[in-house]
Order: C-alpha cells, then sequence, then structure tokens
C-alpha cells in the first residue's frame, strides 16, 4: 500500500506521530519518503536521535506550524499522503486561552486542506477525537469544526486524484496528558485525585490507533469519519490499576468534562453505517453511492436512536486488563 509513496505527519513529533512513523519505517522498508512536519526544534532533535538520517534515509525533519499556510505548501511538495495529527488538545488550556486553539484546530486544518488542494497530495487522514461529538468543550467544538472542514474538503477537490477522511477514537492510554501518565506521577504522593466516580473513557493503545489510521488509508472513499469499536474503562478501575495501595479524593469535574464521552451520538446515527469493527460517520453531502459502500464493506445502517456511549458500551477494561496494559506502555 505505501511502497514508493511519500507521507507527511503534522504533529510528527507527538505521541501518535512517533508511534505512526516508527510503524511504518518497521513495516513498509519500500517507503519513499517521510516527513516530521511539527513546530517544536527540540522534539524534533530529540526524536532525530531515535530515528537518525543515517538509519533511516527516507525520514526528513520540517519544522513548521500548521497556522503557516505557505510552509505547508513547501512542506507537501513531492507528497502523496497527509497525515494530519497536530492540535491543540489539552482542554482547561482551550478554555482559557481559545482563539489560540482555534487558530490551530480549525485555522490550521483548512490551511492542511488548501495546501494540498495546490499541491499533488493523493489521500488524507485527519485524526479527530470522542470530545468532537457532542462538544461542551472548546477543544471538541474546534475538533467537530475540523471534521466537517475535512469531509467537506471532498466537494472542493475537482477532478484531482484527492480523498479526505477523518478517524475519531477515544483517549489513547499513555498519551502525554491523559490520565494514567498523571495517576502514574502522583503514585508517590499517596492520593490520586479523582474528578468524579461514575466517570468513563474509551480506550485505544497507539498501536490500535496506528492500525485504525493505515486501514482507513486502504479502504476510504473520501469523506467518511470511521469510528472503532473499542473499550472503555471506570476512572476508579484505572486509580486500582496504577495504584492500589493509593487513597483516592473527589476533586470534581474539570470545566469542559463530561461524565462520559459519546463517539457517535443519536442523531449522528442517522446516517452511521456499522461493520464488523468500526462504524463509519457518512458525510452529510452525497459524495458517493451509499448502497454501493455498505455492499463492499458488508455494512449495515446503525438503528434510530442508537448512540455509542462510553458509559453505555458492551466491552470494558477490567483492573486486571488495565494492569495489563500499563505494563506494556
Amino acid at each position: 500500500m505505501l511502497k514508493g509513496k511519500s507521507i507527511l505527519v503534522t504533529g510528527g513529533t507527538g505521541s501518535f506521530g512517533q508511534k505512526f512513523i516508527q510503524t511504518i519505517l518497521a513495516h513498509y522498508p519500500e517507503i519513499e519518503r517521510v516527513v516530521v512536519f511539527s513546530r517544536d526544534e527540540l522534539k524534533q532533535f530529540e526524536m532525530a536521535q531515535k530515528f537518525p538520517v543515517s538509519q533511516y534515509p527516507q525520514i526528513r525533519y520540517f519544522i513548521g506550524d500548521v497556522r503557516e499556510a505557505g510552509r505547508l505548501v513547501r512542506a507537501m511538495e513531492g507528497i502523496d499522503i497527509v497525515i494530519h495529527a497536530a492540535a491543540l488538545k489539552q482542554v482547561p488550556a482551550a478554555e482559557y486561552n481559545p482563539f489560540e486553539c482555534i487558530k490551530t484546530n480549525i485555522m490550521g486544518a483548512q490551511n492542511v486542506i488548501d495546501a494540498c488542494l495546490a499541491t499533488q497530495v493523493k489521500q488524507v487522514v485527519a485524526l479527530s477525537t470522542d470530545k468532537a461529538a457532542a462538544p461542551i468543550n472548546l477543544y471538541g467544538a474546534t475538533k467537530l469544526c475540523s471534521d466537517k472542514l475535512f469531509v467537506a474538503a471532498n466537494n472542493m477537490k475537482g477532478k484531482r486524484d484527492l480523498k479526505f477522511s477523518v478517524v475519531r477514537y477515544g483517549n489513547v492510554m499513555g498519551s502525554r496528558g491523559s490520565v494514567i501518565p498523571f495517576f502514574l506521577s502522583k503514585r508517590e504522593e499517596g492520593v490520586l485525585p479523582i474528578t468524579d466516580e461514575r466517570m468513563t473513557r474509551f480506550n485505544i493503545t497507539l498501536e490500535d490507533g496506528v492500525a485504525l489510521v493505515l486501514n482507513a488509508l486502504e479502504i476510504m472513499w473520501g469523506g467518511e469519519i470511521f469510528i472503532p469499536k473499542i473499550p472503555s474503562y471506570r476512572i476508579t478501575d484505572v486509580a486500582k490499576a496504577v495504584a492500589p495501595d493509593c487513597r483516592t479524593e473527589i476533586v470534581g469535574i474539570r470545566p469542559g468534562e463530561k461524565l462520559h464521552e459519546e463517539m457517535v451520538t443519536s442523531t449522528d446515527a442517522l446516517s452511521t453505517v456499522e461493520m464488523d469493527d468500526y462504524f463509519v460517520i457518512l458525510p452529510s453531502m452525497p459524495l458517493w453511492n451509499i448502497d454501493n459502500f455498505m455492499s463492499e464493506f458488508n455494512g449495515k445502517m446503525c438503528p434510530e436512536g442508537f448512540c455509542y456511549n462510553s458509559g453505555d458500551n458492551t466491552e470494558w477494561l477490567s483492573v486486571d486488563d488495565l494492569k495489563s496494559l500499563i505494563k506494556k506502555m
């Protein structure tokens, strides 16, 4: 699938970006070029120690910000595939600095789209989040807007051989700023702060997140939002898995947080197809024949009123499951 292709990853030094690049370098040795596009020179320097050009001649490190349209166009020269993973994603920071979040997550998304339209890019997969479904915080709202931009970009491509799709999934286990590294850092203090004992979240490993993106590249028609079927966990079980001897302290839900996350709302369900391992939210403006799409992937429309919610999930991670996954981080 990736033989002879050139790939650019925005946010390439982030948790997902590094795992994605590590994976494709290991499994697709005939890839032509891999461009790490990010704004942090220190993270690029540190990444270059793990993936030196001398050992990986395909790799390139581009300093740039998705807010800068001209730099994106320059970086995408000769690129076939773009994975858009750059975002400002800390919920409290977005609430306090709203327009900075908008400039990166919305205006940056449009810059990526415009750069792809201006070059010879063939496929684009943008990363989304469960917080984009029925958002109550600014981060989720910006990612919903970003999703809409990437889906609608398929209407703007004209006769170009170009497809835009989105993948949406839950909390990435062990990613920077997520709950498990936070609990691990608090373990020595003997007290773990719990926002609410009822809180649940979807969970996905970095490896599974990468696999989802690679699968999207292989099967995308353009305009889909791919959502994997993944397990949930209870925040109290995470605390038990990380530090069973620690006391927990209820501190209350932070601004912009939900008790449970959604990835398919009951309204989305009206245009959502269920496959064996994932759901697909169809584009609101028809881009291709839906019956042909469902036939090719053996899909079926979700029933009216369906909702994919972390609190109502049918698959759960136990404390032992979480302990096992944490050991592998």
